[in-house]
């Protein structure tokens, strides 16, 4: 392998490493990440390290605090529900390109991501409580699926990057809504394949502010 190659592995790499132990509660909003106790921990190069968090900087996963280096972006009501409706402005304009043009094949993803989705919402409802992190990486792929015939690489890649912000907040209440966010799934599922572009809208929007309450009911942030 090619030496520029490899740093570039190494660097994507530790990247997307840091950016979902950020997402998944790892590293805490607030937690001080200096370059030396990161790079024993991810043991890369200090050098890695600058390009990586300032790319997550650039992305709001982290802060730059002047002289004083990095830290993970905090947790607030006030961002969270910024992030809710900038997802769903993104979110519902995507979805309803993704009704208007998807084909069979898009049919067939939004089927199969519900599916995993569904089973894994079983095994939580009956008392699987360590399944919540795989719930979350199927709650977002059912949601990317939905609208995986939208025609804009830019706009999924917006949408991913709020998503998972929003989802951070998720990961931080660590629990599962239970039945009624499986509800939820199911009637976006059937709404979807209908094409019925405003009752899916309408689903969404219930279903994204509801599981901002669900965060904020859970004492898990502060205002």
């Amino acid at each position: 392998m090619d030496d520029a190659v490899a740093v570039d592995s190494i660097g994507e790499m530790t990247f997307r490493t840091i950016r979902s132990d950020i997402i998944h509660g790892v590293l805490r909003p607030g937690d001080k990440l200096t370059l030396d106790r990161l790079r024993q921990h991810y043991e890369v190069s200090v050098g890695t390290l600058r390009e990586v968090l300032t790319r997550l900087a650039s992305e709001a996963f982290v802060v730059a605090e002047g002289q004083k280096g990095f830290a993970v972006a905090p947790a607030s009501e006030a961002d969270l529900r910024e992030l809710g409706a900038l997802r769903l402005l993104l979110e519902e304009h995507a979805l309803a390109l993704s009704l208007a043009t998807g084909d069979l094949e898009w049919e067939g993803r939004v089927v199969a991501a519900h599916h995993k989705l569904a089973a894994i919402e079983k095994r939580l409802l009956a008392g699987e409580s360590n399944r919540t992190p795989e719930w979350i990486r199927y709650d977002r792929s059912f949601h990317e699926s939905l609208i995986s015939a939208c025609g804009s690489r830019s706009l999924m890649a917006m949408h991913t990057s709020v998503f998972d912000r929003f989802v951070r907040y998720h990961m931080l209440a660590g629990s599962f809504r239970g039945k009624p966010v499986a509800d939820d799934h199911l009637a976006l599922l059937e709404a979807a394949l209908a094409r019925d572009g405003k009752t899916a809208q309408r689903l969404l929007d219930a279903h994204v502010n509801k599981g901002i309450e669900h965060v904020v009911r859970s004492g898990a942030i502060g205002r």
